[in-house]
């Protein structure tokens, strides 16, 4: 695992009127977004924050560089193997608002068993 990776939106009480459209959400709340990368330590190693107008966490991860070395082969030479399958490609863990990407894990919130 290369890190979890989520969003977290920062209530800005006296947006100014004139941006209220872009730090808006469809409910009127008035955000800034950040998004983070924390590795198993808690140690954050990479932020970024969400530009005018991204209102949620997908358009701020698509606004991101955080996948940029990944896009371009240059990620992390990572092995892991799970059921006899080896993998060579790092992965973060994320909620389940995510896109189905190799590179995304959802995590397990109730399990069925106690493996």
């Amino acid at each position: 695992m290369i890190g979890s990776i989520d969003c977290m939106h920062w209530q800005w009480k006296n947006c100014p009127t004139t941006w209220q459209g872009d730090y808006g959400n469809r409910k009127g709340q008035k955000s800034i977004i950040l998004k983070a990368v924390a590795g198993f330590d808690t140690w954050v190693w990479h932020a970024f924050f969400g530009v005018a107008g991204s209102q949620n966490d997908l358009n701020v991860l698509g606004q991101s560089p955080v996948f940029n070395d990944v896009l371009r082969g240059q990620g992390p030479n990572v092995t892991y193997q799970v059921n006899n399958t080896v993998y060579q490609t790092g992965y973060y863990l994320a909620d389940g608002i995510y896109p189905r990407w190799t590179t995304v894990v959802k995590s397990i919130s109730n399990p069925r068993s106690q493996k």
